[in-house]
């Protein structure tokens, strides 16, 4: 008997540590697998200034076309640690993020709002 509980207590740790570790996530929060595949929004990562949105000093991006390098322009000057395109009828996460800043474009691509979440 004591050497059924030693197996069962040991199989039990082992698939304790591997589902904390699939929780852990990759460092610097970039999320999992499913952060940039398929219809997610077109994202830009962390880079040297990074932390809680302010969209008020990026609503200089509004009218330009959404390409790689506004959108950066766009998250560092709202200081966000990462920024994202929402396309019309895109399905996207509705959770509130204080570090990302989400800009959201027309059928043409042109950003039509700019704002925190």
């Amino acid at each position: 008997m004591p050497r059924t509980h030693t197996l069962t207590a040991s199989l039990t740790t082992c698939l304790c540590a591997a589902l904390l570790a699939g929780c852990a996530g990759l460092p610097g929060g970039t999320g999992g697998a499913g952060a940039t595949g398929g219809a997610a929004p077109a994202s830009v990562g962390p880079g040297p200034r990074g932390g809680v949105c302010n969209a008020a000093p990026a609503q200089g991006v509004i009218g330009k076309q959404g390409t790689p390098s506004v959108i950066e322009q766009a998250r560092v000057a709202s200081g966000a640690a990462m920024a994202r395109l929402l396309h019309p009828r895109q399905a996207v996460t509705l959770e509130f993020n204080t570090e990302r800043l989400n800009l959201v474009v027309d059928a043409n691509g042109r950003i039509t709002a700019v704002r925190c979440g």
